[in-house]
């Protein structure tokens, strides 16, 4: 599962490449990012401020792609309305890849769904009322027609409702299809996190190549802490059976001592690195494991110190 995104990261300086971007109202850099379903970073790129969100997205998201054929049985992408390209559209459809894009309105998208934008009779009930449509779709810059889903909503209190357009070539039922983009903004979550712990916004650097390289290094910082949280992270309660019908093996803590002389019992969702891996990053796993719990001997205020 990749979500792909751009970002902003301020600058408060003579920066290379640092420019005015609109949008965000700033001087900034607009760096694009890739993460897949366990929050681990697959692949970030730094960029001028003044660019597009989907420039270079080509250089970003082929590589990943690349290194996941072969090794996973399907690949899901999500995009927010940024990267409704076709030329986004039919490198996915070559790959065989599954996503769901969201794509910017317009009159002839809105007349197709006209049906279910008049206002209901009556009176408005409490709670929003939700509609969903089909349809095939096709841009004068497209070379085929694509299925569009579209969803209504009508929010108490609201004059004219919400509406949105999601581009996908999956067979899935329009309201699951609108389920499946909406898990997009778990993506963002993470863009935030990585603002919020890692600082990598923190692009201070004169040179452009050097605040790339910086971006990179903030990148490992974030990977390095995620994959630590997987390790020491006991699972919520439910996900364990999910787990184990998707076929994901779980690692025990027993082995880990929890601060209180005793060891823990819960099970935890093995790293995605040994999934998506081969041997070699299992036994990197391991390796990094028993130097974690060799150096968790010590407890400070009853946690474990590593």
């Amino acid at each position: 599962m990749l979500d792909m995104d751009s970002s902003v990261s301020p600058t408060h300086g003579e920066q290379e490449n640092s420019i005015w971007n609109g949008h965000y109202a700033c001087t900034c850099y607009h760096p694009l990012f890739v993460f897949n379903q366990f929050g681990d970073l697959e692949r970030c790129s730094l960029r001028p401020g003044n660019v597009h969100s989907a420039d270079g997205w080509d250089g970003v998201l082929k590589p990943v792609v690349e290194r996941y054929q072969g090794k996973v049985s399907r690949i899901y992408f999500r995009a927010d309305a940024g990267f409704a390209n076709p030329d986004v559209y039919e490198f996915l459809e070559a790959e065989r890849i599954k996503y769901a894009i969201r794509l910017p309105a317009n009159r002839i998208l809105q007349e197709r769904i006209g049906h279910l934008l008049t206002r209901p009779i009556g009176r408005p009930p409490n709670e929003a009322r939700r509609s969903y449509a089909n349809f095939t779709y096709q841009a004068g810059s497209w070379t085929k027609s694509r299925r569009v889903v579209a969803k209504v909503e009508w929010h108490p209190g609201e004059l004219y409702p919400r509406v949105g357009f999601i581009m996908t070539n999956m067979a899935r039922a329009a309201e699951n299809v609108v389920a499946f983009y909406n898990k997009r903004g778990t993506c963002e979550q993470w863009i935030k996190e990585g603002k919020g712990a890692i600082k990598w916004t923190r692009l201070s650097c004169r040179t452009f190549a050097a605040n790339a390289v910086r971006l990179q290094l903030h990148a490992l910082a974030y990977n390095l802490g995620n994959f630590l949280r997987t390790l020491a992270t006991p699972q919520p309660e439910g996900e364990a059976d999910q787990d184990r019908r998707e076929g994901r093996q779980l690692w025990s803590l027993r082995c880990i001592p929890d601060g209180r002389g005793r060891h823990s019992e819960k099970p935890l969702r093995r790293h995605p690195a040994i999934d998506r891996g081969t041997a070699t990053a299992a036994r990197h796993f391991d390796r990094v494991r028993r130097s974690i719990v060799m150096g968790s001997g010590q407890t400070h205020g009853g946690r474990a110190s590593i």
